[in-house]
């Protein structure tokens, strides 16, 4: 799998994210073994180190921990960790960037709403 990397924040950010929607997903079920930083770094053409931040910001996190000789897991509470960290995330850095830009372009939060039913709608 190749991953498109942006400018906006560094490598291993983006790198722990993927890490955090494959959780969210359930591709990565609490409670069970992730790919090795050698494995992911390979798969995502990454520097193993790079990779590793990503682990050791995880693991930081409480998200994911290392056994000894078996390789990293996700902890149990991994999923709830894993969207509180991205809900806020979102409302604190990303929302507010929405907000002014709906605001220089004239969106309404009606307009919005709108939206985003017609959303829920087309998706299953």
């Amino acid at each position: 799998m190749i991953m498109e990397f942006t400018d906006k924040q560094p490598i291993y950010l983006q790198i722990a994210e993927y890490m955090g929607e494959q959780i969210l997903q359930r591709t990565w079920p609490a409670g069970e073994r992730i790919p090795s930083v050698r494995e992911l770094g390979s798969s995502l053409e990454v520097n193993p180190n790079t990779a590793m931040r990503a682990f050791d910001f995880l693991q930081q996190q409480g998200i994911i921990y290392n056994k000894r000789g078996m390789g990293y897991f996700t902890a149990d509470e991994a999923p709830a960790l894993v969207l509180t960290m991205r809900r806020t995330r979102f409302l604190e850095q990303e929302l507010p960037d929405v907000f002014r830009t709906m605001q220089l372009l004239g969106i309404s939060i009606a307009d919005l709403e709108t939206r985003f039913n017609a959303f829920q709608l087309t998706t299953p």
